[in-house]
């Protein structure tokens, strides 16, 4: 651990804010136990990344917005972002708390829920209660901590026994007021034989220094199936830490798909914790690196049961003076019989400034396993240029091929077609094309 934390709210106030909310007396109990681990935690330890370094103190206070009910009032920096989804299934945060919620009523007859998880804990208390904060723990460090205690606004969705939904449920979580904290909580809950698709987006409109202090906690059920799209595209102001944890049941199956694709300092540790028989993980991580930012990503697969495949695929690209380390562990746990666990980290170096470091990781307490890993760092290969330059094509476009061929065998897989199309464009907004 690193440097002590400087608390940004008192007990008090915590208190007084949890109750002016009306929040249950359980979750006022758990903010302020968590606010007190704080003052005690230090930083997270991050691989070769001075985080202390980083504007990790800068919360802001909580903020309500304004709440509506027709799109067409949706802020104009993500009008793209929910444009013909009056009829979907969507939530939006700004800043502090949810300002829109829907969710169609086909999907509540058969017993979703689909809010933001301020209301969830009070209309669905026992339900919340049981799964909040238990995947990442308040005590881990300070960081943590202060999500747990500050965390408004959020997203719930509980999918129950056996229904299957088959259109992607979205949020968009929008930071535009450098003064409002932005502390959302994801919380999904897929119940046995269960499957469903989430989708969400992170979107900064400011000028000032902000913090993200995000958290994602999935409970994949028996049988289940979960599939967990994000996108990240916070400005240069906004320092991102996002922790994500999805614990899974036997012959579960959770999916992460993750676009980092933000302008400032990020940190995100994705971690899937195959807990029983026949679970599953697939991890495909893209993240494009520009200007002087500091990044650092994890992915990590967790194997306790039996007979338990994991995968990880992380390909990111730098330009300009950009620093990342990358890391993939998997750890296969003493019994985990017959486990599989596969990573592969990918760094392109665009510029001689740019720095990419992977260190792919393998911590193995069982002998009848099969595990394996692969990871390169290095530039743009010049006689690839030089050939398509040959053929009449431009060294500017030569080398955008080369990117997206290099990002292509990740973006390719992703099954959502939207969310595809989403990252091409972002990937060539953040090469400067």
């Amino acid at each position: 651990m690193t440097t002590q934390t400087i608390l940004p709210v008192d007990a008090k106030a915590l208190s007084e804010l949890s109750q002016s909310n009306g929040e249950p007396n359980w979750l006022q109990a758990s903010r302020l136990n968590a606010l007190e681990l704080a003052a005690e935690l230090g930083l997270p330890k991050l691989e070769k990344t001075r985080i202390e370094r980083w504007n990790v103190n800068n919360y802001g206070t909580y903020k309500a917005s304004e709440t509506f009910t027709d799109l067409s009032a949706a802020p104009a920096s993500i009008a793209e972002l929910v444009k013909d989804q009056e009829q979907g299934n969507l939530i939006i945060q700004r800043n502090s708390g949810a300002v829109y919620t829907h969710l169609s009523p086909e999907l509540a007859a058969q017993g979703v829920i689909f809010t933001d998880l301020q209301t969830a804990a009070k209309e669905h208390g026992d339900l919340v209660q049981r799964y909040l904060h238990t995947a990442i723990k308040p005590d881990e460090h300070s960081i943590a901590a202060l999500h747990a205690a500050l965390w408004s606004g959020g997203v719930f969705l509980y999918v129950p026994k056996d229904v299957v939904v088959t259109t992607p449920l979205q949020a968009v979580l929008l930071t535009d007021d450098a003064e409002a904290a932005f502390v959302p909580h994801i919380l999904i809950v897929a119940d046995s034989n269960s499957s469903l698709t989430y989708v969400d987006n992170y979107v900064s409109d400011k000028a000032e220094a902000g913090l993200h202090n995000g958290a994602v906690e999935v409970f994949v059920g028996a049988g289940a199936h979960v599939r967990y799209a994000t996108v990240h595209q916070l400005g240069g102001d906004t320092t991102d830490v996002t922790y994500r944890r999805a614990v899974v049941e036997n012959d579960g199956t959770v999916e992460w798909i993750v676009g980092e694709m933000n302008y400032g300092d990020t940190a995100s540790d994705t971690k899937s914790v195959l807990k029983g028989n026949g679970s599953s993980s697939d991890a495909k991580v893209i993240a494009v690196g520009s200007g002087s930012q500091k990044l650092n990503y994890t992915t990590q697969a967790q194997h306790f049961g039996k007979n338990t495949p994991s995968d990880m695929i992380t390909r990111a690209v730098m330009r300009e003076e950009a620093t990342s380390i990358i890391n993939g562990i998997t750890k296969i746990e003493k019994g985990a019989t017959r486990a599989d666990g596969q990573q592969t980290e990918k760094v392109l170096m665009l510029s001689p400034k740019a720095r990419g470091d992977a260190n792919p990781i393998l911590l193995i307490d069982e002998d009848d396993v099969t595990a394996g890993h692969a990871a390169s760092v290095g530039q743009v290969n010049p006689e690839q240029v030089y050939y398509l330059m040959s053929r009449g094509i431009s060294r500017r476009d030569a080398e955008a091929l080369i990117i997206y061929g290099f990002l292509a065998p990740v973006v390719s897989q992703i099954p959502l077609e939207g969310l595809r199309t989403q990252l091409q464009s972002l990937v060539e907004r953040k090469l400067g094309q």
